[in-house]
């Protein structure tokens, strides 16, 4: 094989493009990953590992310069944007973004992406998330169904290691779990209310999340160890990330080649056989130019940077980019809306206490517009949340000084619960991204342009969700319950989708069923920018599942000779 050509490429190494070159490379192909942003060796280069809150200058918070450096994240105080991960996130001053209407676009620009920062919830979709778009004439159907994807969710969730607890719910399939973290004793009380008052159709389960809780050796990763400090990196491999997972597996092949600071300027586009030869990119350091060619390309740069290298490529061809042919490139933006929520105090309980970290709470699963469950907007919602009982730092007015005040906040204050919402955004086709060539960022590139919204009916459910945890903390017996919520706009929940979308007709969609871009079908979109609808669950589960289901087509169509 010469220089610089190879059996795939990958862009982007996050989530679901690690999930690519392990997949890839393990079926025995040379494959090329390329990140635009710096290495990060796992532990290594995690600095901040060891740290706690009292080791860092502002105790963990941005400092006022920090935060006018970075306005966009640091808008609403967006929860990511903190001392322990400074530096992780890209920044406005190299990577700009138009923003037509308000978006808060949180960029880790390094490798392992924002495997390094999520959240960890890991959920499957259900089957009616798969048919809900046809049953209800919103943007075009899915091409596949929960049947087509349930085999593959098995097969990540086996590797990724997520922790859970089988419910036997349908609106939230069960998959293969490692042991649940544990409640404290009011959720457990907080649970069992619920099903009781609600006749066993409202639950509340404990969070599934990405996190291992038995050891494992073969992949030289530690049991989650509570540390709930997962964003400054896990030494332990507790938590799935590409770092301590897909790329350990990738490199073990001896298959991969791994491209740091390159950022992929557009896909090399051959008009006579319909197919990408290869990519170009910009040395990020050097502002050099250099071209790599592969059978396939694997497009995993994150849903909007995705559909831009799309748009920024193939323009003699198609003037909106490779994969416009149906008008629906860069369009169908999505996230989940969020940022409102509900708390109330737990009676009693005062000879009980929480004990240790846990990094994941508890989950209410959508329950409206469920079973008997009617409403006047489509889709649903979950609440993510947790019971605690305060501690030293809560307000102590009224207690005095010295000892006065010491002894009183040495007991362990009431119980509350907390909870926050996030709901389902339709897809539709006024929210979208383009190129705006006006602005160019660091390297001389057109930037995005953000043009998306709620609408009337995420404005509907975030009425119901304020309503509905009020609701169902008063009638299990809470105090005080009340609804709270901050201003939302697109991008904040941190799980764009949609702007590649797949579908059954190259007339309406990017791509097909296989995750291939119906206009070069040896250019595979596995992140979010395929997904056809947002449901109301964390995504992430299912980047991984699509990836490794299109990376098994790929490897098989190209044994046929049809890529």
């Amino acid at each position: 094989m010469s220089k610089n050509t190879y059996d795939a490429i990958v862009i982007g190494s996050g989530i679901s493009g690690g999930w690519a070159a392990k997949e890839l490379t393990e079926k025995g192909l040379k494959v090329l990953m390329l990140e635009r942003g710096q290495n990060v060796e796992h532990v290594k280069d995690y600095t901040n590992m060891t740290k706690n809150l009292w080791d860092y200058p502002h105790h963990g918070r941005p400092s006022l310069e920090q935060l006018a450096a970075e306005p966009n994240m640091a808008r609403g105080k967006g929860y990511p944007f903190n001392e322990p991960t400074m530096g992780a996130w890209a920044s406005a001053s190299t990577s700009p973004y138009v923003e037509k209407e308000p978006f808060q676009w949180f960029r880790a620009y390094q490798v392992g992406g924002r495997s390094l920062l999520w959240g960890r919830q890991s959920y499957r979709l259900n089957p009616e998330d798969f048919m809900a778009n046809g049953k209800e004439g919103v943007g075009v159907d899915w091409p596949i169904r929960y049947e087509d994807v349930a085999p593959w969710y098995s097969y990540v969730e086996k590797f990724a290691g997520i922790s859970g607890s089988r419910d036997g719910l349908d609106v939230l399939p069960d998959g293969e779990f490692l042991p649940a973290f544990a409640f404290n004793a009011v959720e457990k009380d907080l649970q069992a209310r619920l099903k009781k008052q609600y006749k066993g159709e409202r639950h509340i389960i404990m969070g599934r999340t990405a996190h291992i809780t038995e050891q494992r050796p073969e992949q030289g990763r530690v049991k989650c160890q509570h540390r709930d400090k997962c964003w400054t990196g896990c030494p332990f491999g507790g938590y799935f990330s590409t770092q301590s997972a897909t790329l350990p597996a990738a490199l073990k092949t001896g298959n991969l080649t791994l491209r740091p600071l390159s950022i992929v300027k557009e896909l090399i586009y051959d008009k006579d056989t319909k197919r990408v030869t290869g990519v170009e990119i910009v040395d990020s350091e050097t502002g050099l130019t250099e071209v790599f060619h592969s059978k396939i390309v694997f497009l995993n740069a994150s849903a909007l940077n995705s559909a831009w290298l799309l748009m920024n490529s193939a323009r003699d061809v198609w003037d909106n980019g490779l994969g416009s042919s149906s008008g629906e490139l860069g369009h169908n933006v999505m996230d989940h809306h969020y940022m409102l929520g509900g708390m109330a105090e737990v009676p009693g309980h005062l000879d009980k206490y929480i004990y240790g970290r846990r990094p994941t709470g508890f989950y209410i699963p959508r329950f409206a517009n469920w079973g008997n469950d009617k409403r006047d907007f489509l889709r649903g919602f979950g609440f993510q949340g947790n019971a605690s009982r305060s501690g030293f730092s809560r307000d102590a007015s009224g207690m005095g000084i010295g000892a006065g005040l010491k002894d009183g906040l040495s007991e362990p204050g009431p119980w509350s619960v907390s909870t926050v919402g996030f709901g389902e955004i339709l897809p539709d086709h006024r929210n979208k991204v383009s190129l705006n060539h006006d602005v160019k960022d660091a390297w001389g590139l057109p930037v995005l342009e953000m043009d998306a919204k709620i609408r009337d009916n995420e404005l509907k459910m975030r009425k119901a969700m304020k309503e509905d945890i009020v609701e169902m903390f008063d009638s299990i017996g809470l105090k005080n319950a009340t609804a709270w919520e901050t201003t939302y706009h697109m991008g904040k929940g941190i799980h764009e989708m949609g702007t590649a979308r797949m579908g059954r007709d190259p007339k309406t969609s990017v791509l097909n069923k296989h995750n291939q871009v119906w206009d070069a079908p040896n250019v595979f979109v596995t992140d979010g920018a395929c997904m056809t609808s947002s449901s109301c669950v964390n995504p992430s589960l299912t980047y991984m599942a699509l990836t490794a289901r299109a990376a098994d087509f790929a490897v098989e169509e190209l044994k046929r000779g049809n890529l």
